[in-house]
């Protein structure tokens, strides 16, 4: 048997797929970091499984992250997600997406891409943890500080430095995994050189 990060629940098949396939690997694309950013950001106060069962509906809800789409959400919007059970019905969490959909198009017009921008936080190249326990394991870095501080100074909101380090966390930012976890190494392997 394959030896997994203690944090997964060998017992949800869709937390261990979330693991073995998506978790701490790099991710460059940026409408893939935008989902991410927002299931973050909605995950602020709860579990990350309960936003891993929800996520299929909040690509629905959410014009699956085209942030374009999002960032010109209006009154019926936000109305029509209040309304929707398969998301989190906050509604600061939810103007907080559509904010943060209009911040992210202005940082991809300044960098290029929400990638750049966002990976200079490591210089590009991702930070690899030994964690040998749970006791290694941080809620935050020096990054995420740098980064969240950033994000907020551009008008981001629902992202402070824990939401970040766990951004940086599931998109390969940080290589977290296990010292003994079978995707340290495979993750290790897809790192851009």
């Amino acid at each position: 048997m394959c030896k997994r990060c203690d944090w997964v629940d060998l017992n949800k098949e869709d937390y261990v797929a979330y693991h073995d396939s998506e978790w701490g690997v790099p991710v460059y694309d940026d409408d893939t970091l935008f989902e991410f950013l927002t299931l973050e950001s909605a995950q602020a106060g709860l579990s990350w499984y309960t936003i891993l069962k929800k996520r299929d509906n909040y690509r629905n809800a959410f014009a699956n992250f085209d942030a374009r789409k999002i960032a010109a959400f209006d009154d019926k919007d936000i109305q029509r997600l209040l309304n929707d059970e398969g998301i989190v019905r906050n509604r600061l969490k939810i103007l907080a997406t559509i904010n943060n959909a209009q911040r992210f198009l202005e940082i991809q017009h300044e960098f290029g891409s929400f990638s750049d921008y966002q990976w200079q936080f490591v210089g590009h190249k991702p930070r690899v943890n030994s964690i040998r326990s749970k006791a290694d394991y941080v809620a935050t870095s020096e990054q995420s500080d740098a980064f969240a501080k950033d994000l907020k100074k551009r008008g981001f909101k629902f992202l402070g430095s824990t939401t970040v380090y766990a951004h940086m966390q599931a998109c390969g930012m940080v290589n977290d995994h296990h010292n003994d976890c079978f995707r340290k190494e495979e993750v290790l392997a897809m790192y851009k050189q």
